[in-house]
C-alpha cells in the first residue's frame, strides 16, 4: 500500500477569506489537515481593507483574525514575488500577485469566486487550476464526511453563539454562496 498523497495546496483569494462563515470553513478544513492553505501579506491586506466598508470597528477585527490566520499557519503566508507579477497577463492586472503566490508557492489551485479574472489556460500554463469555493468545499466534504460535517457544525455553533439565536445550516451556507456544500450536508 503506498503512502497518501499530499493534500492539495491552495491558494485562498481575499474574496474566500472575507466572509467570515467561508473563512472558517476553510481554516477548519486546513487545521484539520485536509488541504494546505496559501496566502501572501498582499491577500490579506486586500481582505482587511475589503472590511472598511462595514467601519473602523470591522477592519480592526479583521486585521486581528488575519494576525491569528498568519499564526496559525506561519507556512502558508508567501513573500510577494513582482518579478513574476511582470510577466503574467491576465483580465484585471490587480490579480496578477495572486497568481504570483500561486506559482511562487508550487501551489495546486486558486480558490475564489473570481472565475472570469483567472482564465483557465493561463492558469493551466502555469500549472494551477481555480476552484470555486463551493466546489473544493463540496470535494473536500465527500472525501472526509464526518470531518467536514464536524467543522460546519462547530462553524454554526460560532455563528448562533454571536447572535445570540439559532441559525439554520441552509440560510448560513447558502449566505456563503456554498449552495453544492449545503445539498451534500442535507440542508
Amino acid at each position: 500500500m503506498g503512502a497518501a498523497a499530499p493534500p492539495i495546496r491552495a491558494v485562498l483569494d481575499a474574496c474566500v477569506l472575507y466572509p467570515t462563515v467561508l473563512r472558517e470553513l476553510f481554516q477548519g478544513a486546513a487545521e484539520a489537515g485536509l488541504f494546505q492553505p496559501v496566502f501572501s501579506e498582499r491577500i490579506l491586506r486586500e481582505w482587511v481593507l475589503a472590511t472598511a466598508k462595514l467601519g473602523p470597528a470591522a477592519s480592526a477585527l479583521a486585521a486581528g483574525e488575519a494576525a491569528v490566520l498568519r499564526a496559525a499557519f506561519p507556512r502558508a503566508v508567501v513573500r510577494e514575488h513582482p518579478e513574476i507579477e511582470a510577466r503574467l497577463l491576465l483580465p484585471d492586472p490587480d490579480d496578477r500577485h495572486v497568481l504570483a503566490t500561486a506559482i511562487a508557492s508550487g501551489a495546486d489551485a486558486i480558490v475564489t469566486f473570481n472565475a472570469q479574472d483567472f482564465p483557465g489556460h493561463v492558469l493551466a500554463a502555469e500549472g494551477v487550476v481555480r476552484r470555486d469555493p463551493d466546489g473544493f468545499l463540496w470535494e473536500l466534504h465527500s472525501r472526509h464526511p464526518e470531518v467536514m460535517a464536524r467543522i460546519v457544525d462547530c462553524v454554526r455553533a460560532k455563528a448562533e453563539a454571536i447572535s445570540g439565536q439559532p441559525v439554520g445550516l441552509k440560510p448560513l451556507l447558502k449566505r456563503a454562496r456554498l449552495f453544492r456544500l449545503a445539498k451534500a450536508l442535507g440542508a
